[in-house]
């Protein structure tokens, strides 16, 4: 009986000890988790690769060789000046509470940063490294515009531009959807930035085209990339820093990034043969610059619905960006005489518009095959479409507005565009007196 009194008292402290010590884990796992810090280590890292290099040399092949260098130095310029812009004002304003107004924008607590040690959290990782990778997202959708107008803004009235539509488009509708506004409160689905991200870019890239007006030479001589090459090398580069952007967005190592990371790829590819195939259909022989731009297709479609759909739901997506966004840039181009020279509205405007509604539709666990997380309980698929409807279109008025009012103001202030001789000479020669490539 002794023995067993003394093996029951060993027992209990050993069953104590071994509770005290979960309870230590669970409470550090609770302070910090080093997986899910490593993971958005990675995907901030990602995502700002997609910008620089990425992005940079995917427009940088589209252009003529007069102008290479003017859409890169565009990119770098911008990627810099968004980094501070988001330090000052723009992490604070988009992430933080704004009280009173908080449905609308955010506070200033966090204005240069002023709360952020090493200490301080965002969830279960440093918030250092939160706001970090909501830099690299706040970087790369100001420089998606440029591609609207490339080769004949001056590079002043780019820059003054893409700085204050970060400050009162980007950030104002990244609080809406992220930072405890409105539309998140209503319960839009933008895992990745489906209205963030694509629908402000391409409809701020669509306004700029309408007021910029025309290349000279648009619609009546061939204005063709100089080199597809580097498109392709860009093409891949963002289609891998994409993982970043899409399975980074949860936040976490765990199964809803695994899941957004496959549904991201899935769409992607997708997304690149459906294009290919209505070229190869049209047109009798299918394109390098058509299969890289679907798969920036498909990857822009699925952004806001990776966090919620499964693979039957990325395959149809992605083909529907395929297809769709195909038929939007002939539209643009051919039908509307629309200069919009790297195609960013029909590709990530429409592409946005379509996996917002599309993430509605997919993400119900109704669905079977394409399954998703389901929504939320008692949300039926016409109800969460009503939500979706509402943060598209209420993204996309404001942008149109903001962005008119904006290049109006800067047009009166430094001029927007750069003169006919200038155009001509192209903007490497006009803007930096820099050549790229020898003409």
């Amino acid at each position: 009986m002794a023995f067993l009194k003394c093996g029951q008292r060993k027992l209990t402290v050993f069953l104590v000890f071994f509770a005290a010590v979960a309870a230590s884990i669970n409470a550090h796992a609770d302070e910090l988790n080093s997986a899910n810090t490593a993971w958005i280590l990675t995907s901030t890292a990602l995502v700002l690769f997609m910008t620089i290099p990425g992005l940079s040399l995917f427009y940088a092949g589209l252009v003529r060789s007069k102008n290479v260098l003017s859409v890169v130095m565009q990119c770098f310029a911008i990627t810099c000046g968004a980094s501070l812009l988001w330090m000052a004002v723009g992490y604070s304003l988009a992430f933080t509470d704004g009280g009173g107004f908080n449905a609308f924008i955010g506070g200033s607590e966090q204005f240069m940063f002023a709360a952020l040690s090493e200490e301080s959290l965002s969830g279960d990782i440093p918030e250092s490294v939160f706001a970090m990778f909501q830099m690299t997202f706040a970087i790369i959708t100001p420089a998606l515009i440029v591609g609207a107008f490339a080769e004949r803004m001056k590079f002043s009235a780019m820059l003054l531009f893409s700085m204050v539509w970060l400050l009162l488009v980007y950030v104002p509708v990244t609080h809406w959807v992220w930072g405890g506004g409105w539309l998140g409160e209503m319960g839009l689905l933008d895992f990745a930035g489906g209205t963030v991200v694509h629908v402000t870019a391409g409809v701020g890239a669509l306004v700029a085209a309408l007021v910029m007006g025309n290349r000279n030479g648009f619609g009546t001589q061939a204005l063709p990339p100089h080199n597809l090459t580097l498109s392709v090398a860009g093409a891949g580069m963002l289609w891998v820093g994409w993982f970043g952007f899409n399975a980074g967005s949860a936040l976490a190592a765990n199964g809803d990034a695994g899941m957004a990371m496959l549904v991201t790829h899935i769409s992607a590819a997708t997304g690149s043969l459906a294009w290919m195939m209505m070229e190869w259909i049209r047109h009798g022989k299918p394109s390098v610059l058509g299969i890289v731009t679907g798969m920036v297709a498909g990857l822009g479609t699925i952004t806001p619905a990776s966090g919620f759909v499964g693979p039957g739901g990325a395959l149809v997506i992605g083909f529907s960006a395929g297809v769709i966004c195909y038929f939007a840039t002939q539209a643009i181009k051919q039908k509307f005489k629309i200069d919009d020279s790297l195609d960013v509205f029909p590709v990530h405007g429409v592409g946005g518009i379509l996996g917002t509604l599309l993430a509605g539709v997919f993400a119900s666990s109704e669905l079977g095959l394409f399954s998703g997380q389901g929504l939320a309980e008692g949300v039926t698929i016409g109800q969460q479409l009503q939500v979706q409807a509402i943060g598209v279109i209420a993204t996309l008025v404001y942008t149109a507005v903001m962005s008119f009012i904006l290049l109006k103001v800067v047009g009166a202030t430094l001029g927007l565009r750069v003169d006919d001789e200038q155009e001509t000479m192209g903007l490497d020669l006009s803007q930096h007196d820099e050549r790229g490539y020898d003409l």
